[in-house]
């Protein structure tokens, strides 16, 4: 960190504020996104004889979220990733109530005698409404496994940075991020089904091992976008501790101090 000994403190701090706002704003837009596309589509990873391994479109920038909390627990601390973890919170009930505002207020399109829209050749409602009703069951199962998963993943990453002193961001990024998207995914899939309704579920087959499926296919996915961040991961923190003139370990050092002394 030498070369940027002589940066001014308010560049350094003004830095430390772009950066933040860059991660956040990517964290928070990145939620922003994966709860609008949410369900709305469902892409085939795989298949293995007739069982089919698929995820949600919302499931395909999700890994980015945590990658961005790591960094921002890395590099900012933990106060830090719980308050853009609770305006991530904020962000999604903000989201639901613009949309259900824009359901309710009047609108062009065709309704019948009972005031109800009509349906195209299809049997589908105009597409706001499609979307709006794909939205809803989508931002209820994440908003509830986004409030478990993310502090998981914020709390089992300063577990794992304390138990190794700092050393170890292998051990740290990849331990949290696999136990929380675990948690993530579970949540997500089970309220899905359960309590909106909303998975492809083929009603000629057991309900259990198909459940099980779409669990497997959005972890096994998130698992390996997980092993494979953590490249970008160290780059990240190697180059933005210098540039920020942050030490990671630097909370951990009168703990490696008091246990030399011992």
């Amino acid at each position: 960190m030498n070369e940027s000994l002589n940066v001014d403190s308010a560049v350094i701090q003004q830095r430390r504020d772009n950066v933040f706002l860059i991660l956040a704003g990517l964290f928070l837009g990145t939620l922003s996104m994966l709860n609008i596309l949410g369900i709305s589509r469902f892409i085939k990873l795989f298949s293995i004889g007739e069982v089919t391994f698929a995820v949600a479109v919302g499931v395909l920038p999700y890994p980015v979220t945590f990658l961005c909390t790591d960094l921002i627990s890395e590099l900012y601390g933990e106060k830090k990733a719980r308050f853009m973890v609770w305006v991530g919170v904020i962000l999604n009930i903000w989201l639901v109530f613009i949309i259900w505002l824009g359901g309710i207020l009047p609108g062009f399109e065709e309704v019948n005698a009972t005031g109800e829209y009509v349906k195209d050749a299809a049997g589908r409602l105009p597409i706001f409404f499609e979307l709006r009703a794909l939205t809803f069951g989508a931002v209820t199962a994440s908003m509830i496994a986004y409030i478990v998963a993310q502090f998981t993943d914020v709390y089992m990453y300063h577990f794992w940075k304390r138990l190794t002193k700092g050393k170890h961001l292998w051990l740290r990024n990849n331990g949290s991020t696999l136990i929380s998207q675990l948690v993530d995914t579970t949540a997500v899939i089970l309220i899905t089904h359960y309590g909106a309704g909303a998975l492809p579920i083929n009603p000629d087959q057991a309900v259990i091992p198909q459940l099980l499926i779409f669990i497997g296919s959005g972890y096994v996915f998130k698992l390996v976008i997980a092993l494979l961040d953590t490249g970008p991961l160290y780059v990240a923190v190697n180059y933005l501790s210098k540039y920020l003139q942050i030490d990671p370990t630097e909370e951990h050092k009168d703990e490696v101090e008091s246990e030399q002394q011992r």
